[in-house]
């Protein structure tokens, strides 16, 4: 894939992917509606992030919100039909959408300003890492409108900050600032607004020149239980990859390793 920039017309509810350098970025963009998710965006994304997983030269992908927010949840306005079955469909679209990128093979940061409330706090917590200015605010609202939340993304948030605080977000519907997000696990740091998008960009950097090889099996292991096979799988491209000595001579002779193995030629 070569550096691009996909931009649908200026704004229509869409996501907008571009790549920079080993550096890949979906911008959620919905400005009439703080970044809300429309269904033909939770339809989009699994497709954007199989392109950046088969691309070779990306090693980490970025999601954020155009402007000043991340994303405000799910465009709710196509949802009143009296029986919860737009409900239901969005949900499952949701959970599509969150599943894919729970699963892209290399490592996702969430780059959060301003309100990461609902399908958006869900889009984040499926991410590895999460960095957040100050002044952004956090919640999980399905307790206002009656939906019953997914059990997988109930997993996921109980994993990532414990059953106490998630029982309090999803209870409660209530947002919790920055900080507050901090202390429980939601997010891994802190910056303020003007110093997030050069932290994210650093970080992301340097998630790039480590092993891709490292970071896909620690992924893999860290989601849960791991199948024999996959444990083989692993030590398997361990050995034939060459990183283990690329890194040991890269170290002894003190410059930068270059890792071959790529997460696109994962099995």
């Amino acid at each position: 894939m070569e550096p691009a920039r996909d931009l649908p017309a200026s704004g229509t509810p869409a996501l907008h992917l571009d790549v920079s350098g080993a550096t890949a970025t979906v911008r959620i963009a919905h400005p009439a509606k703080r970044n809300a998710m429309t269904p033909d965006m939770w339809r989009a994304l699994p497709g954007l992030l199989e392109r950046c997983a088969a691309d070779p030269a990306v090693r980490v992908l970025v999601l954020t919100g155009e402007g000043n927010t991340f994303c405000a949840g799910a465009d709710i306005s196509g949802l009143a039909d009296g029986d919860g079955s737009a409900s239901h469909a969005a949900r499952d679209l949701a959970v599509a959408a969150e599943e894919a990128l729970a699963a892209f093979p290399k490592p996702t940061i969430a780059a959060v300003r301003g309100y990461c409330v609902g399908g958006g706090c869900q889009l984040a917590a499926a991410c590895d890492l999460r960095f957040a200015a100050e002044g952004a605010s956090f919640g999980i609202t399905p307790a206002r409108l009656g939906i019953v939340y997914a059990a997988s993304s109930t997993r996921r948030l109980t994993e990532l900050v414990g059953p106490a605080t998630a029982k309090y977000l999803l209870f409660s519907a209530e947002l919790i600032d920055a900080e507050r997000a901090l202390r429980t696990g939601l997010v891994d740091e802190v910056w303020p607004a003007d110093a997030l998008e050069k932290r994210v960009a650093e970080f992301a950097r340097l998630l790039a020149s480590r092993s891709q090889l490292t970071q896909a099996a620690a992924k893999e292991f860290a989601a849960g239980p791991v199948a024999e096979d996959r444990v083989a799988y692993w030590a398997e491209q361990a050995r034939g990859s060459g990183d283990t000595a690329e890194g040991v001579a890269a170290f002894l002779e003190r410059r930068a390793p270059r890792f071959a193995w790529t997460a696109g030629g994962r099995g």
